[in-house]
C-alpha cells in the first residue's frame, strides 16, 4: 500500500482563527487567560463556531475537488490543544468540510508546521506567524476581517497585486528610492529581464496546475493581475508571466487607481497586497490578505 502523500495537491493552511470567528473566545484568551479559554471553550463545545473570514474561501477551495482527483488539501494548525480544539473540530463536521488533518500547538506559534506540511499558502489572523512562513520563504496572508458579502459565483476567484507578492519588490525598492520617473525607466530598460519570484509565485503555479487540467472556458478557477503598474511598467510582468510559463486570466494596470472598485468587479473571493492602504480599499468591497513582506513593511 502506498503510503499517502500531499505532493500531488494544492496545500492551504489555515488557522481556526480564520476558518471560524473565535472573536469571543479569543477576548476570553487576552482578557483572562489560557486557564480560563481552556474552561469557556469546553463549556461551549456544543456550541457551533460561527463562519471566519476565510471560511466561504476554504469552501471553494475544496469544492474544486472531484470524485476521481483530491486537487487541494486543507490543513488545520491552531493554537488550540487538542483538547480545547474539539469545538473547532465539531464545527468542520457540522458544515460538511473535508479537512482531516491538523496540528494543535497549545499556545505554541503554528508556523514551523508550515514547512512540514509543504503548504503553498498559510492564512492566519495572526500577524507574526505569518511574518514567520513568509521569512521561511512560502506564502501566506494576515486575513482581515471584512463584513462584505461573499463572492456568490461558483468558480474560484483569487486576485493578486505584483511587487513584493507575485514577485519580489525590487521594483518597488527603486519607486520608493528614486521616485516614479526613475521606477518607469528602470522597468522599460529591464523589460526583458524577468522579475523574481516573490512568496505568492509557487501558490500561483499551483492554482495554474489545477487550470491546466480544465479547458480555458471550462475551468473553475479564475485569477487576476490587480497592481498599480501602468504602461511602460507593464511589459517587464507580462514578460515575467511568460517566462514562469504561468497562466493569469486578467491583468488590471491601474496606474495608482483605488483597487476596490476593481476588485469588487472581478468578483474575487480574495485578495492578496502587501500594503496597508491597498488592503484597506479592498476590504470594503472582497475579503483580503495582508501579505507583510517586502519594503513596504519594513518601515
Amino acid at each position: 500500500m502506498a503510503k499517502p502523500t500531499l505532493a500531488d495537491k494544492l496545500v492551504v493552511a489555515i488557522s481556526s482563527r480564520a476558518l471560524f470567528d473565535l472573536t469571543d473566545s479569543h477576548r476570553v484568551y487576552t482578557e483572562a487567560g489560557v486557564d480560563a479559554y481552556h474552561h469557556y471553550q469546553i463549556e461551549h463545545e456544543e456550541e457551533i463556531l460561527a463562519p471566519g473570514p476565510a471560511f466561504a474561501l476554504v469552501k471553494k477551495l475544496l469544492r474544486l475537488n472531484r470524485p476521481d482527483k483530491q486537487y487541494v488539501e486543507v490543513i488545520l494548525l491552531s493554537r488550540n490543544s487538542a483538547d480545547t480544539g474539539l469545538r473547532v473540530f465539531n464545527a468542520i463536521k457540522h458544515y460538511g468540510l473535508d479537512i482531516s488533518r491538523a496540528a494543535f500547538t497549545k499556545g505554541e506559534p503554528t508556523s514551523r508546521y508550515v514547512p512540514a506540511f509543504g503548504a503553498h499558502l498559510f492564512l492566519s489572523a495572526d500577524t507574526e506567524d505569518v511574518k514567520r512562513v513568509l521569512n521561511d520563504g512560502y506564502a501566506a496572508a494576515t486575513i482581515v476581517p471584512s463584513t462584505v458579502g461573499r463572492n456568490e459565483t461558483d468558480d474560484l476567484r483569487i486576485a493578486f497585486d505584483g511587487d513584493a507578492v507575485l514577485f519580489s519588490d525590487e521594483a518597488e525598492r527603486v519607486y520608493q528610492k528614486s521616485g516614479l520617473a526613475a521606477f518607469s525607466q528602470s522597468e522599460s530598460d529591464a523589460a526583458m529581464r524577468p522579475l523574481s519570484g516573490g512568496p505568492f509565485k509557487e501558490f500561483l503555479a499551483g492554482l495554474h496546475r489545477i487550470q491546466s487540467d480544465f479547458a480555458a472556458d471550462q475551468s473553475p478557477i479564475r485569477t487576476a493581475l490587480v497592481t498599480a503598474r501602468s504602461a511602460p511598467a507593464h511589459e517587464r510582468v507580462i514578460r515575467t508571466l511568460r517566462a514562469w510559463n504561468i497562466r493569469i486570466d486578467e491583468a488590471l494596470f491601474l496606474g495608482g487607481l483605488d483597487k476596490g472598485e476593481f476588485l469588487r468587479a472581478f468578483g474575487a473571493d480574495i485578495f492578496f497586497d502587501d500594503q496597508h492602504t491597498h488592503i484597506e480599499s479592498a476590504a470594503k468591497h472582497v475579503a483580503t490578505g495582508h501579505v507583510p513582506h517586502g519594503i513596504m513593511n519594513e518601515r
